[in-house]
Formats: C-alpha cells, sequence, structure tokens
C-alpha cells in the first residue's frame, strides 16, 4: 500500500526564510531516490540543489519555475512503497537531512546541464490518489568540462547554460532562439539577453507613440529579490545601526610587488596578491583586535574574536557576494591563494553555500580591480571595519629624498566607532601600509 509523503521547503538556516524556484529537476510520475535533488532554488545567498529525504514516485510539484515560496511550503509529494510501472516496489526510507546546500547524504557532483526548450508546465498539480507513474528516464550522462553547445534551431535546443540567464529572459519576454550567443562556441550570455532588452524598449516605446507625444519617463521596474534584495538590506541596515568612519592612507606597493614577483619566480605554486593583502590583514588584527569584532547592542557589550573569517568581496553575475575564508590567520600565502581561487569560482558559478557566504569576522575590499583609486567602503553588517585597497598604478613619489615612479596604492579603513577610536583605527591602517611598503616587517610576525 503506498503512503503519500509531503515534503515541505527547509528551513535554509542563516536567517533564510524563502527561496525561489530557478529549475525543476524531477517530473510527476518520475521515480526518485532518497537524498536524489529534485529542485534547484535561489535564496539571497546561493543558488542550491534541494535533495529530497523520501524515495518513491513524485506524485505532485507545488510551484513554477520563477515561484518564491516561504520556508514550510509544500515542495513535492512522493508515494512511498508504490511500484513503478509494475516494477519491484520505491525505496520508502527518508535520511531526514534535508539542510539546503549541504545535501542529505553524500553531495552529489554537479553537473552542468544544457535543457531543451520546451513549453512550461500549464499550472502545479496536485494529485490526491496516486497514478501508475511512467518508468524512470535514464539519467543523462554527465557533460563534458567544455560543451560542444549546438547552434539554436528552431525545434533544437538553445544554447544556454545558465538558469539564471533563462529566467532573465522568460520574465522579460525575450525569445532566446533568435539571440546570437557572443560565448564560447554561442553560448547564450546574460549580457546577450541584456543587450536585447536595450534594443527592445526604445522599439516599444516608438511603436507606442503617436507623433508629437512625449517620451515616457520611465521604462522598467526592477524588483529588489534575492542576491540584490539581501545585499540592499544588508548594506542599508549597516547605515542605519553602524556609526562608521573612514580613514585612509597612500602606500607605495613598489616592494610588495617585488615579493611576490620573486615569490612566483621560485617555481612553487604561485601566491596572488589578495593572498598577501590577506596576509598583512590577519597580521595587522593581531595586533588590534579591537577591529576583529562585533557589537551586540542588547548586552551593550563588543565581542572579540578570537579567530579571523576573512570575508572578500567578488562580483558575480548574481551580484555582489561576499565568501568567508575560515580561520585566515592560520593560513599561508599559497593556502589563502588556492582557498580564494576555490570560493571565486564557486561564486562565479553559483555553488556557494550559506556557510560559504556567512560568519565573516572583517571584510577585505579589493575594489582596485574595477579600476578605482578609492572609495569609502560600507561596512559588511554585523562586522566592524572593512578594509578596501585600491588599483596599484605608476605615480610620482618621493622615495629615498628623491623623485621617482614607483607602484601607488591607496587603502581606506572604515570602521565602527563603538569599538575603538580613531587612533587604533590609524595604527590598524598605518601597520597595513607598513607591511605593504615594506614586506619585511611582516616577518616580526611570522
Amino acid at each position: 500500500m503506498a503512503q503519500v509523503l509531503e515534503f515541505k521547503l527547509p528551513d535554509l538556516g542563516e536567517g533564510l526564510t524563502e527561496a525561489e524556484i530557478v529549475r525543476w529537476l524531477v517530473q510527476v510520475g518520475d521515480v526518485v531516490a532518497v537524498d536524489q535533488p529534485v529542485v534547484e532554488v535561489e535564496t539571497a545567498k546561493a543558488m542550491v540543489e534541494v535533495p529530497c529525504p523520501y524515495g518513491g514516485v513524485v506524485t505532485a510539484r507545488f510551484g513554477e519555475e520563477g515561484t518564491e515560496l516561504p520556508v514550510g511550503a509544500p515542495l513535492i509529494t512522493v508515494a512511498v512503497g508504490a511500484p513503478a510501472s509494475g516494477g519491484p516496489a520505491a525505496h520508502t526510507e527518508g535520511s531526514g537531512n534535508v539542510l539546503v546546500g549541504y545535501g542529505t547524504s553524500q553531495a552529489p557532483a554537479r553537473r552542468r546541464r544544457i535543457r531543451s526548450a520546451r513549453p512550461e508546465p500549464a499550472a502545479s498539480v496536485t494529485v490526491d490518489a496516486v497514478a501508475p507513474a511512467a518508468p524512470a528516464a535514464p539519467a543523462a550522462p554527465a557533460l563534458p568540462a567544455a560543451p560542444s553547445l549546438p547552434a539554436a534551431a528552431p525545434d533544437g535546443p538553445v544554447p544556454v547554460i545558465s538558469p539564471l540567464v533563462r529566467r532573465l529572459a522568460r520574465e522579460n519576454g525575450v525569445d532566446l532562439r533568435e539571440l546570437t550567443g557572443s560565448g564560447p562556441e554561442g553560448l547564450i550570455l546574460r549580457a546577450d539577453v541584456e543587450k536585447a532588452l536595450r534594443v527592445a524598449v526604445p522599439r516599444e516605446q516608438a511603436a507606442q507613440r503617436s507623433p508629437g507625444s512625449p517620451a515616457p519617463t520611465e521604462s522598467r521596474r526592477i524588483p529588489l529579490k534575492g542576491v540584490r534584495g539581501a545585499v540592499a538590506d544588508k548594506l542599508s541596515r549597516s547605515r542605519r545601526e553602524i556609526p562608521d568612519a573612514t580613514c585612509w592612507v597612500d602606500a607605495d606597493a613598489t616592494e610588495l610587488m617585488r615579493a611576490r614577483t620573486a615569490m612566483n619566480a621560485s617555481g612553487g605554486p604561485k601566491i596572488s596578491l589578495l593572498a598577501l593583502l590577506a596576509r598583512i590583514c590577519t597580521a595587522a588584527l593581531a595586533r588590534f583586535p579591537e577591529l576583529n569584532s562585533t557589537v551586540d547592542p542588547e548586552a551593550r557589550e563588543v565581542v572579540q574574536f578570537d579567530h579571523v573569517h576573512l570575508g572578500f568581496a567578488a562580483q558575480t553575475e548574481r551580484g555582489l557576494v561576499v565568501p568567508v575564508v575560515r580561520d585566515a590567520h592560520a593560513r599561508h600565502a599559497e593556502a589563502l591563494t588556492a582557498e580564494f581561487a576555490r570560493l571565486t569560482e564557486a561564486g562565479r558559478e553559483g555553488r556557494l553555500t550559506p556557510g560559504d557566504l556567512t560568519g565573516g569576522t572583517f571584510t577585505l575590499n579589493n575594489y582596485g580591480v574595477f579600476g578605482v583609486d578609492g572609495s569609502t567602503p560600507i561596512i559588511n553588517h554585523p562586522e566592524a571595519a572593512m578594509l578596501g585597497v585600491g588599483r596599484i598604478v605608476p605615480k610620482p613619489w618621493v622615495h629615498e629624498g628623491e623623485l621617482a615612479v614607483r607602484q601607488v596604492v591607496q587603502l581606506s579603513l572604515t570602521f565602527d566607532h563603538r569599538v575603538c577610536d580613531g587612533g587604533t583605527a590609524g595604527g590598524f591602517l598605518r601597520y597595513v601600509a607598513d607591511c605593504v611598503e615594506r614586506p619585511t616587517v611582516l616577518l616580526r610576525t611570522l
């Protein structure tokens, strides 16, 4: 006798209360195994696959792609113990472990999929009785790392990998089959969809206006949700609750750049500039622990941490994210380089988990990659400080009493004035600048 079990959107943790359905991975009638991912959702922190704790036949799905569901809302129903098309009874045990981003057993390897264009389901279907289920389709083989993408044909697959690109096109009425992708082998990128929108809006406006009528003053409204909405909420809260102040200094980074070149010429793993700056940050925080802290307003206490979980700002297609390097103070430059690379790649592919994006105690923001010299960073609430690093460029500089062309960088520190005064903040920033100008200063702390 089959038993129909309802699987609800699980508690996502870290204060997340809803998620948006990006892509269904199963259809009604499919047979699913325990811990098999059934839906891909996007939260304010990451895009993750949700595994089902039950094995059986899918009898209903709730919510179309693009629908936002609250935690606790039904996702699917599964008939356990039901035979699939006359076959043996489906597996009935459940794992009970359904935290998003962590899986319910050993995490399955993430596969990049190219989905053939097909009509969207008319509506979600709820089934009271279990209908005979079709046999599960054989699993498609994993695509190679660099798949050969088919050209968009009238009845063929559209060369799109990212579900975010598909959703952007769907929400704005863009037919992906009419686009020519600018990515490798014709891959359609987000920029291609946005370009089509920029072209389409003026055409629509021109068609709707009568001769001599004034041009409209508003063309699009973009919802503040997902990552963009989470960033907006966090930055607004930071400005409301933290009395921040900023100090900055120019530093001669010539010797730091030479030291990095020498390290990378030794034949070992390459060391990134971000890793060296992170190493300097952790050494400075050991001297000025007031800045590696948070404020507990209810208890009216400053909580200083004995570890450094270093966040770093990374720009992705989904928006600004701040992955966290755990125990950065205990990692050497090579290990920091590897972890920065891993988290950055995961951010670009939308694979960061909530655990990757939370728990930071101090943030390093290298906005120099955008070609700008300075900034006044907004603190990543509830942290107490953020170090900003501008671009490193040749500038006139007085070196050993002579005017010379040196590699100069602007460093800025935004700090919570509740945790320390200007003397501490200035001391921290001056120590960072000294290490940038004379990397041997750092050796005293090793």
